[in-house]
């Protein structure tokens, strides 16, 4: 059973939580939470059933998973603040959508002179959930957006790219380590983590139509390729959360 160390996982994980407070919420001692993470007892269905609740996770998950081992390709979760910006966007449905997106920003970059600019350039992506079960099944056809971060001030003339503008706002984030290692794997966990973090901590996911629910950034930081996964959230009422959209490197 790995009850114990998963435990102590999932505490660190939602805000570094205390003993004192998961026993608050589960309505015993702190005495008892220690026990478990130490092995000397173990908690009845009923617990266990509401820890799953808790940090949204299933009993298979909390008992044999070894969830610590995340840690090892995935960040903490927390919640910034992603300024402004203005993205050329592009959309691709085919059978390899995020590679064929990839052409067409490239191409669209050098014709537009984006590449020209002393400004490093920033790109993002996400699924694009609008494909048919038909296409889906009978063509294996997939759905995948893409665009540009232009920095302030850029203003593209060449055609074939949407331009999209949206405020500031907060999003949950994770980094992800190598996460093509096992893309079917490590890139859904890191989408799941960071919605448990919002629910653990109080918060909704937000489908607010006026931003990008989601988007993905991959880049190369001391020659190994990391994934920033972002969740738009219900964040009011939590700025001492809120940390700048920056990353080192």
């Amino acid at each position: 059973m790995k009850l114990s160390t998963n435990l102590q996982y999932l505490r660190r994980l939602h805000g570094g939580m205390s003993q004192e407070r998961l026993a608050q919420q589960l309505e015993v001692s702190r005495q008892t939470v220690s026990k478990w993470e130490t092995g000397e007892a173990y908690p009845e269905m009923e617990k266990l059933m509401e820890i799953g609740a808790l940090f949204s996770c299933s009993l298979d998950e909390l008992l044999r998973s070894d969830m610590a081992s995340r840690a090892d390709c995935f960040s903490d979760v927390s919640v910034v603040m992603v300024p402004a910006m203005t993205l050329a966007r592009y959309v691709v449905i085919s059978p390899q959508p995020e590679r064929d997106v990839q052409l067409v920003l490239e191409r669209w970059a050098q014709e537009s002179g984006l590449t020209q600019l002393q400004a490093p350039l920033r790109q993002i992506g996400w699924d694009f959930p609008f494909v048919s079960k038909e296409q889906q099944s009978r063509f294996g056809l997939r759905g995948y957006a893409a665009g540009w971060i232009l920095p302030e001030g850029t203003e593209p003339e060449c055609p074939g790219l949407e331009l999209y503008r949206q405020d500031a706002a907060r999003y949950a984030r994770i980094t992800v380590r190598d996460p093509f290692v096992s893309t079917f794997d490590r890139i859904p966990k890191g989408y799941q983590m960071v919605l448990e973090y919002l629910g653990a901590n109080g918060f909704k996911e937000s489908h607010d139509t006026g931003f990008l629910p989601c988007f993905e950034e991959v880049y190369e930081r001391e020659g190994v390729t990391h994934m920033d996964i972002y969740v738009h959230a219900d964040c009011v009422g939590r700025a001492n959360l809120f940390t700048d959209f920056s990353r080192e490197g």
